[in-house]
């Protein structure tokens, strides 16, 4: 199986899960602040709407909630590994500097995900 084939590839390329090739969000804009939520309207590979209905992301927040929670729990077992005294403070403090950080990244994984759970991989397109 090919590199572009995997499920993987698609959820963390955050391409088009009917294809996996046409990009779901534009390029150069994941660090953008105003611009990381854009997403194209559809594949322009395949032509597969990226909202099939009003509504269809909100299971994307479950997903999202699930990756912030993973990363808090890591970051604490981290900080806590490699200093059993730091305080609560520096770690609240790392845990909402790398939320924020990571947000825009969170945001299209979570996204990606939820998209690719419920369409199944075609083919070429077109």
């Amino acid at each position: 199986m090919s590199e572009k084939r995997s499920v993987l590839y698609s959820v963390f390329n955050f391409r088009c899960p009917r294809c996996r090739k046409g990009e779901m969000f534009p390029s150069g804009t994941l660090f953008s602040i105003n611009k990381f939520d854009k997403m194209h309207a559809k594949c322009q590979n395949c032509g597969l709407s990226f909202e099939p209905e009003p509504g269809y992301y909100f299971g994307a927040m479950f997903i999202s909630y699930a990756l912030n929670a993973a990363l808090f729990i890591a970051i604490w077992l981290v900080m806590t590994y490699i200093n059993e005294d730091v305080s609560l403070f520096w770690i609240i403090g790392v845990i909402i500097v790398l939320s924020l950080l990571l947000l825009p990244f969170i945001f299209r994984l979570s996204r990606s995900l939820w998209i690719s759970i419920f369409i199944p991989f075609q083919g070429n397109g077109k």
